[in-house]
């Protein structure tokens, strides 16, 4: 068994070193959630598989003692904010692992908006700055339960409990960046568009110059409809030409 006062490993790792597709799934984890070192995936992992291990189980077998066992583990995951109130036991197979990424208190540090990164998230737990409760705790892979989600604050002794500290998030200065951008945006969007303008009005007075002097030609070539005196005239002049070959 071992002496109790030595530490075992809390965690299980992949049967095959060099698989590319879990390795390339791990490196996208590890950066989505700001991780360190892979072992803490592993960690997570065979946490999950205890509990997915456990519910097949009690899926499997019905007694009293099961029952029992059944209704624990829906009440820790539920506390755990894994699972609603109302599931049952098949619901615990269908999680995930960003299901039980998403409760480690460096991450709900970090949606808190209590630091500006997972990274700086990770280093404020490290170095004793975030209280749980009464607790300061330093673990960044703890499972934070939902009845302590609102209890989670900078430690009073901490100098980043003061909000004027310069590497406090604030939302309001959030905010007035994401103004100004747009406020960029817009005019430069407003700067491109007016040289188009420009052009639009150029090419529709160039198209009126050129249709004024095309129309004037028109009319000066429409003859008109000649008159009756004309006419007459017209018909006198064969009849005095033949008179005169004549």
């Amino acid at each position: 068994m071992g002496s109790p006062r030595k530490q075992r490993k809390k965690f299980a790792k992949p049967s095959h070193p060099w698989q590319k597709d879990r390795i390339l799934a791990e490196q996208e984890i590890s950066k989505e959630y700001g991780l360190r070192r892979k072992y803490e995936i592993w960690k997570m992992n065979t946490i999950l598989k205890n509990f997915t291990k456990q519910a097949k189980n009690l899926i499997a077998t019905q007694n009293v003692q099961s029952e029992k066992e059944r209704n624990q583990l829906l009440a820790r995951l539920s506390s755990l904010g894994l699972i609603e109130s109302n599931t049952g036991v098949g619901d615990v197979l269908s999680l995930s692992l960003k299901d039980v990424m998403e409760r480690r208190l460096q991450t709900i540090v970090y949606r808190k908006n209590l630091a500006r990164s997972l990274t700086q998230a990770r280093q404020f737990i490290v170095h004793e700055h975030i209280k749980v409760g009464d607790k300061v705790i330093n673990s960044p892979s703890y499972l934070v339960p939902i009845s302590e989600e609102s209890t989670i604050v900078f430690d009073t002794s901490s100098a980043l409990s003061k909000p004027d500290h310069p590497e406090r998030f604030i939302e309001a200065k959030k905010e007035v960046k994401e103004a100004k951008k747009e406020t960029e945006e817009d005019s430069k969007e407003a700067k491109e568009e007016k040289p188009v303008k420009k052009k639009a009005v150029k090419k529709s007075k160039e198209a009126k110059e050129k249709k004024v002097p095309v129309e004037k030609k028109e009319s000066k070539e429409v003859k008109k409809a000649p008159t009756e005196k004309e006419v007459k005239k017209e018909a006198k002049e064969p009849t005095k030409k033949k008179e005169s070959k004549e």
